[in-house]
């Protein structure tokens, strides 16, 4: 992964097929406010554990900005693998990455910024590229594991300006949360999932959304090269549970 990639405009990924729960029920309305034509919000930050849906909003996000600009794709920072980009060589004085990447394009999209590295030049690219996006009055959204006043080696700037605009935490680490989004992961995989399997996932299986996706897809194919119904005993075949 690179640190600036383009996010497709995917169905995949979109506000759509986003599961709704009491967990990110208000991240989910920040994110479709910051689209909205009209809205004078343009900052949004989203806060939570991985694997809890915030980059799909973020995703979403980009992909109906784009389809209003009628782009294929958007610009998007993600700080995983960053010293892949800058091969642990942060030169004090360049022309910015960062502002030549997104000189046109419809929204500043950053993802994992709790990863960004403690490095002043990376963290002032950073900053100019946010300060021109604010200024200008460009829609600005953002993810990270931590609230603002705990993301570590962020500019002090920064974390004031994101609590300036729209935060809220993302988590669905309570049971019910994780039901409705196996139940909505099987209709996508026209699947049927019994409530027995679904409490033997959450039982046998990791309770992150990608490992869930991960026992979901096994458990489909099994089932599929099988014939045979979506069973406790089936699920316990494909996993080798």
């Amino acid at each position: 992964m690179q640190l600036v990639f383009d996010f497709p405009v995917n169905p995949k990924y979109s506000f759509d097929n986003f599961v709704v729960c009491s967990g990110n029920e208000t991240a989910y309305r920040f994110a479709q406010r910051l689209t909205d034509e009209g809205e004078p919000e343009n900052l949004l930050y989203l806060h939570g554990p991985s694997g809890s849906g915030k980059t799909h909003l973020l995703m979403a996000v980009g992909a109906r900005f784009s389809a209003r600009a009628g782009l294929s794709s958007v610009p998007c920072i993600s700080f995983k693998d960053v010293d892949e980009v800058y091969g642990g060589e942060y030169p004090a004085e360049a022309v910015s990455k960062l502002a030549e990447r997104f000189r046109d394009a419809p929204a500043l999209l950053v993802d994992d910024i709790h990863l960004i590295p403690d490095q002043n030049a990376v963290r002032v690219e950073l900053w100019q590229l946010f300060n021109d996006f604010y200024q200008a009055g460009r829609p600005i959204a953002i993810t990270g594991l931590y609230p603002p006043k705990e993301l570590p080696t962020l500019d002090g700037h920064l974390i004031s300006r994101l609590l300036w605009g729209l935060v809220a935490r993302v988590d669905i680490s309570d049971d019910d949360s994780r039901r409705l989004i196996m139940k909505k992961l099987a209709g996508d995989r026209q699947i049927v999932l019994p409530s027995d399997v679904i409490d033997y996932l959450l039982l046998h299986v990791r309770r992150d959304v990608p490992s869930l996706i991960e026992a979901l897809d096994a458990i489909s194919r099994y089932a599929l090269a099988a014939k045979r119904k979506v069973s406790v005993r089936l699920t316990r075949e494909a996993l080798v549970l």
